[in-house]
Formats: structure tokens, sequence, C-alpha cells
């Protein structure tokens, strides 16, 4: 999907890269708010007589179930749709950035590669707060869909290809960087529910 909206893409369609990536940025805020709005509801009626220890306590689990089930490779339960690359063609790119900015950005609706999209979901919940819910969610989407931005210099078919070789190389250690940060974020949190 990153290589799908690109400078040389947009020019293609007849598009303009940088409102498309504007309205793709504001779908994906959007989605994440509407999950994490969503998920910090019904927080507020499950968790609603716990302590901050006790919803430090679910975070913690989430991020460290997390890890671990990564550390098997064994893949991310979840959807294994994609968005529908054929409204690249059918839609005005207004319609197909915000589609897919919303769909992305709610991290659950397509493919799940990572547990630190539950864990997004689950910290939601735990905050127990629709507004704070919603904050946890467009923040975690609007770091996902500040992705785009990634294909600013991709004005050209070597330049794609360069991008996808830039992109190949670096899975490995920004997987690792992720799980780093996701077992660090684990550790600070059980320190928190631990004082």
């Amino acid at each position: 999907m990153l290589a799908s909206i690109t400078p040389l893409g947009e020019r293609a369609r007849g598009a303009n890269w940088y409102t498309t990536t504007a309205i793709y940025m504001f779908g994906s805020v959007l989605g994440g708010a509407a999950i994490g709005t969503l998920a910090g509801l019904l927080g507020s009626v499950a968790v609603a007589g716990m302590g901050t220890d006790g919803r430090l306590a679910i975070v913690t689990f989430a991020l460290t179930a997390g890890f671990a089930w990564e550390l098997v490779r064994v893949p991310v339960p979840g959807p294994r749709r994609q968005v529908n690359e054929q409204w690249l063609h059918r839609y005005r790119s207004w319609v197909y950035g915000l589609g897919f900015g919303t769909q992305l950005g709610a991290g659950v609706t397509t493919v799940v590669v990572s547990s630190a999209v539950y864990v997004v979901v689950l910290a939601a919940f735990a905050a127990g707060q629709p507004e704070t819910g919603a904050a946890i969610g467009a923040l975690a989407a609007g770091l996902r869909g500040a992705t785009v931005l990634l294909t600013a210099r991709v004005v050209s078919p070597q330049r794609l290809v360069a991008f996808h070789e830039r992109m190949r190389v670096l899975a490995r250690p920004v997987r690792f960087a992720a799980l780093a940060a996701q077992l660090a974020l684990a550790g600070l949190a059980a320190l928190a529910v631990a004082a």
C-alpha cells in the first residue's frame, strides 16, 4: 500500500501527491480515533472501578504478550484483507486517500502485521475513557499514516525500484527496533505498576 501513493503514481493518475497524502493522513488519524473511541467506550464500562495499577497491568500484559507472540514468529492473527487497490483507478484521489487512510488507521480492519496494533487498542480500552482512547488511537494512527511521507522522492520508476529495495533492506532492523521499543515499554509499565 505504501508504494501505491507516490508522486509518480499520483502524477500518472492525474492527481496531486500532496493533496492525496494530506487526505490519507487525515483519514488515518480519523480511523485511529474511531477505533480508539470505541475501545475507550468499552473500557469505560469494563474497567470502571479499576485503579491505575490495574489499567497499567492490562497494558503491560498486552505489550509482553505481543512481544512473546512475535518472538515465536507466528503471524499475528487478524484480517487477511488489504485495501482494495482497484480504488486507485476507480475513484478520485480524495476518495481512495480518505478510504485507505481510514481503514489502515483503524489498524484492525486490514492485514495486521504487528502485535503493536492490538496493544494500541488495549491501551485505549485500559484508558477507560472515550476521549483518551481517541487520543491514543489517533496518535498511533497518525504515526502509522505518516509513513506515506517516505515516498515523497519517488518521482521516477528508478526511484520506485530503489524505494522498494530500501524497504526490503530496512524491514528486519525496523522490526527489531519496534520489538525493542515494545519490550522497553513493557518494562516501564511493569515498573510503574510495581512502584
